[in-house]
């Protein structure tokens, strides 16, 4: 079997491979005619100029990423990937919630054992990362990712194909009562259809992932609306009373359902969500939600240069919104945010900035939203810059630098950053979240590689839904920002190959703080 692969699209052209597929894929195309979308022969007339609600005069045309600062994010890279080595189940492969910093596992009894399917979606994209850079062997990546996918495909308690938020790590049971999780299993499945398209030769991987999307009732989870999924269901009350209707971390939840090619959604969806408009700290975006909300689904989707063309059979242009320029925007507020924020909070700064979704002393909050929470207490999540440095590095990088060089290994140890800290009080959190590790090595990938967004674009029913949405690669593409590396040279086993010191501002940090002890396999 074959990885459903497809090469990008550009306006009024559509590739022989999508065309074949419309043609023999007719369980797709029955589901999908009945949407007013004439398949095969919608053509979109001519590309709509878009609305950059990111861009702002000060917008730099391009970055240099030295080479003291290329250390710096292969070691958090690292870092990061280790969490996804050492805290994977061997048997299932399920990845635990959280842990301790130390890397032992949680010391609260009611999280031990406790494993997240998202925080797998993760670390299912870590392990293709890691085969990549030859942090393990390809065929030790190969082996993880057939005990994650044989799990779900043959062991997972699941309801019409959809999948418990949280697991028993060891046994793959129910957890905490939890929910069969709509967008949660989507970040799954992001994952699972990343590995299809990095192992696409593995005939064992592509049939395994493309049993477990194929089965994914999305029509189901609409609970009898045309266009909004649910959240989520129990068994014991039912669907949850909570829909995806407002611009959030679901547009991969979104490109999923409507790219099914068996159990698709309306394209009308897409363009039925509530764009809330917001206005803080002199950006206006779309949003107002915690950064995690423009950074999780852009994680994997890659929209830098996709604009929307117009629909002939509608006669009208759907609005235009260019996400990841939105995403630069909603990131720039909240570090302007957290500048004006400082005379209350004097350890936030132009470079000790970010809240998103996190651990706090008071337990797990979903902070950071926009504009400003009131409920933000001077606690900074690594997180939120880290996991937007795929939409602005120029920003999130000296913050991530600057936090090392300030606070050092209070906040930083095995597995990269605490999940939060506040440097006003002194708090620093015990545990890292694997699902904040998870948004930080992806979003350091693409911003080194673009290797993730490589892969998840690749994939023909990812492309297909973004087709019937309306969005197509612009002809004239321009990059936000470009991105300029001096890398430095790395070994095979992981040690930085130069003995000199790392200098940043005017303090100096020991090579010997970046230290790597991940096993690392031969080529």
């Amino acid at each position: 079997m074959e990885a459903r692969q497809s090469s990008k699209f550009v306006p009024n052209e559509v590739s022989p491979r999508f065309r074949r597929a419309l043609k023999s894929g007719s369980r797709s195309v029955r589901a999908l005619v009945f949407h007013g979308v004439l398949l095969g022969s919608v053509l979109f007339a001519g590309v709509a100029t878009p609305r950059l609600w990111g861009a702002t005069p000060d917008n730099p045309s391009s970055f240099r990423v030295s080479k003291l600062d290329t250390y710096l994010l292969d070691d958090i890279s690292r870092r990061s990937f280790r969490y996804f080595w050492e805290q994977t189940d061997p048997h299932t492969g399920l990845v635990m919630d959280r842990a301790l910093v130390t890397g032992k596992p949680d010391d609260d009894p009611r999280h031990r054992n406790v494993a997240s399917i998202a925080a797998t979606g993760f670390g299912l994209t870590a392990d293709c990362i890691a085969a990549q850079h030859r942090w393990i062997s390809p065929e030790v990546a190969r082996q993880r990712i057939l005990t994650t996918l044989r799990f779900f495909a043959e062991k997972a308690p699941r309801e019409h194909g959809w999948f418990f938020h949280f697991l028993d790590a060891k046994t793959g049971e129910r957890r905490w009562d939890s929910e069969v999780s709509s967008i949660d299993t989507a970040l799954l499945l992001a994952g699972i259809l990343t590995t299809q398209q990095a192992f696409a030769n593995d005939p064992e991987i592509v049939r395994l992932s493309t049993l477990i999307y194929d089965r994914v009732d999305f029509p189901w989870m609409l609970n009898g609306s045309r266009v909004f999924l649910s959240h989520g269901w129990k068994p014991e009350t039912g669907f949850l009373p909570y829909r995806w209707d407002t611009y959030s971390e679901a547009k991969i939840l979104y490109t999923l359902a409507i790219g099914s090619p068996t159990h698709p959604i309306s394209p009308d969806a897409w363009h039925a969500w509530k764009l809330p408009i917001v206005d803080d700290a002199g950006y206006t975006f779309i949003g107002g939600g915690p950064l995690f909300t423009h950074q999780y689904s852009q994680a994997w989707l890659d929209l830098r240069n996709y604009v929307y063309a117009r629909n002939p059979l509608l006669d009208r242009f759907v609005p235009h919104v260019n996400f990841f320029a939105n995403a630069v925007a909603a990131t720039r507020a909240q570090r302007a945010t957290a500048i004006d924020l400082s005379q209350h909070f004097p350890g936030y700064s132009a470079n000790v900035w970010g809240v998103t979704a996190s651990d706090s002393p008071n337990g797990y909050v979903a902070w950071g939203d926009m504009p400003r929470d009131s409920r933000i207490d001077g606690t900074v999540v690594p997180s939120a810059a880290a996991g937007s440095l795929m939409f602005a590095p120029e920003i999130c990088i000296p913050a991530l630098r600057t936090m090392l060089v300030q606070y050092g290994k209070k906040i930083y140890g095995r597995y990269g950053f605490a999940d939060a800290f506040n440097p006003s009080t002194g708090w620093v959190s015990r545990k890292v979240i694997g699902i904040d590790v998870g948004i930080t090595l992806l979003s350091a990938e693409n911003l080194r590689t673009g290797d993730v967004w490589d892969w998840f674009m690749s994939d023909l029913d990812v492309q297909r839904a973004l087709y019937f949405v309306g969005l197509v690669l612009n002809p004239s593409p321009t990059s936000p920002l470009q991105v300029l590396f001096s890398p430095p040279r790395i070994d095979v086993a992981g040690e930085n190959a130069s003995g000199a010191e790392i200098g940043v501002s005017d303090q100096r940090i020991p090579v010997s703080a970046f230290q790597y002890t991940i096993p690392v396999h031969p080529r």
